[in-house]
């Protein structure tokens, strides 16, 4: 396999295995943050602004989803990783000055989705850039072309911000990481998306499982689809033991 193309060694992750709090959880409601998978690859959960109910999670932070106005959050809110928006191609320049502050400072980094809404190729590269630039992340969706997904890649794994994804079951969480692999070893990231190989990234050393997680912040999941179990017995996470 080529070398990762990573001229400074990654910081510490605090001495935990590369894939310690890759996936996180998506929960319906604030009793299934209570309720998460404890699994040491889950990170925070995700959850809806509109599921915030008021009560104390005990949780730790949360990836939390904005589906409502920025002013009807609550004041009190969670200890937060990152506030997720969904932005449809058109309306990119709102999302990326709520990125920069406007019309206040969000209590968290920003994360964009952006819906292309039938847009043709480039489109990736050119909102991953521009969301990239203003210090938010960029949002993949695995269920995306091959094409687009190796276009936002070819931007993020040159970008000191990182992105996060959504992924429906575990062949997409391996389509992630086999095309982030592809990204930083120059590889050919459309085939390494569409094979969804195991192979190369349980065959990573941790410095290049380090590399592929300064860019790659987390994925977010469906809460009870097994993906934990599926990634130890391919040995992607094999490190990381059962819980």
């Amino acid at each position: 396999m080529a070398t990762l193309l990573n001229l400074q060694p990654p910081a510490p992750r605090e001495q935990q295995p590369p894939f310690a709090a890759l996936l996180a959880e998506t929960c319906a409601d604030a009793a299934a943050v209570r309720d998460r998978n404890r699994d040491p690859i889950f990170g925070p959960p995700l959850l809806a602004a509109s599921a915030l109910d008021g009560t104390d999670l005990d949780s730790g932070p949360l990836w939390l989803r904005l589906d409502v106005a920025l002013d009807a959050l609550p004041q009190d809110l969670p200890e937060l990783t990152r506030i997720e928006v969904d932005c449809p191609l058109e309306h990119l320049d709102d999302a990326v000055a709520l990125a920069e502050g406007d019309p206040r400072p969000l209590p968290a980094r920003l994360a964009v989705r952006v819906d292309p809404d039938g847009a043709g190729r480039g489109w990736a590269a050119e909102s991953s850039e521009r969301i990239a630039a203003a210090g938010a992340h960029p949002v993949l969706v695995a269920g995306r072309d091959a094409h687009d997904v190796a276009d936002f890649l070819a931007v993020l794994a040159h970008s000191a911000v990182g992105f996060v994804a959504h992924a429906a079951d575990t062949r997409e969480v391996v389509a992630v990481l086999a095309a982030t692999v592809a990204a930083l070893t120059g590889d050919d990231i459309p085939a390494a998306f569409r094979a969804a190989d195991p192979a190369p990234v349980a065959a990573l050393s941790s410095a290049a499982a380090e590399a592929v997680r300064e860019i790659l912040v987390a994925i977010a999941v469906p809460a009870g689809a097994g993906i934990e179990a599926d990634l130890r017995e391919l040995g992607i996470t094999a490190d990381l033991g059962a819980r």
